[in-house]
């Protein structure tokens, strides 16, 4: 396991079982019992806090990462491994991160 590796998981309701995205540090997934995640979804709404993944990323159907729903679960939800990301896509990740959690106007990050 390590960051940017799309899983199958079994998520607590009302989700149940979907695609994440691991969002832990690498070294967390030797560590640690429980992962930061992103969860994926069909809905897309082109909005700042979601990346768009599509065929060419390895994903069955066109999708989206919500950075507006990053928790954390058991490592023992990861069912089935996925897809590792580019890194282009991972970059893009990481702005969509900055802005679903950071409030520039305020000087924070």
């Amino acid at each position: 396991m390590k960051r940017g590796e799309v899983w199958l998981a079994n998520l607590p309701a009302p989700v149940s079982r979907g695609p994440v995205l691991l969002l832990s540090r690498n070294r967390a997934y030797e560590v640690r019992n429980a992962v930061t995640v992103a969860e994926i979804t069909t809905t897309i709404r082109n909005i700042p806090v979601e990346v768009k993944l599509t065929g060419a990323d390895g994903m069955p159907k066109e999708c989206a990462i919500n950075l507006d729903t990053i928790i954390t679960i058991p490592k023992g939800l990861l069912r089935e491994y996925i897809v590792t990301l580019s890194i282009k896509r991972m970059e893009e990740v990481n702005e969509a991160i900055k802005f679903a959690l950071c409030s520039p106007k305020r000087g924070f990050c």
